[in-house]
């Protein structure tokens, strides 16, 4: 078979998708999520008399064990079929990374299962996240002198 006739049928039987509308979904999903964290701040100062920053830690550790029950229970996955980025690019993508690896390599033993497999999918996360942090104080230490 011919390249070209190869990458006619693959065009041919690849799904099309809206960029637009995935682009659309995710900006409301992601900002249904900023609502709810700002809910669960809220709810957490009123309801527990925490400061904001208190009630900040308190919505986080929400988010990770919302998003790591609902990847284990089996509706994360195909939450994030529909929303896409809306639910990935939170905190609670951050949990279902870790919490796939951990379901997947469970069997394996605790160590050499859980424990060195569970940040394949989440060590680029950390390590970026801890990279863009360190380059972006030091452009605010350059630029704003202090």
């Amino acid at each position: 078979m011919e390249r070209k006739d190869y990458q006619k049928i693959v065009n041919k039987y690849t799904p099309n998708e809206s960029r637009l509308m995935n682009a659309f979904i995710a900006f409301i999903i992601g900002g249904f999520m900023g609502v709810l964290g700002n809910f669960l701040v809220d709810f957490y100062s009123y309801y527990f008399d925490l400061s904001t920053k208190d009630a900040s830690v308190f919505m986080i550790i929400t988010l990770v064990f919302l998003g790591c029950l609902f990847t284990s229970l089996g509706f994360f996955d195909k939450w994030v079929n529909f929303a896409k980025c809306g639910l990935i690019i939170p905190i609670t993508g951050f949990a279902h990374a870790m919490m796939s690896a951990a379901l997947e390599y469970r069997k394996e033993g605790l160590v050499t299962g859980i424990g060195s497999n569970m940040f394949k999918l989440a060590g680029s996360v950390i390590i970026f996240g801890v990279v863009s942090a360190y380059i972006f104080g030091l452009l605010r230490l350059l630029v704003m002198g202090g």
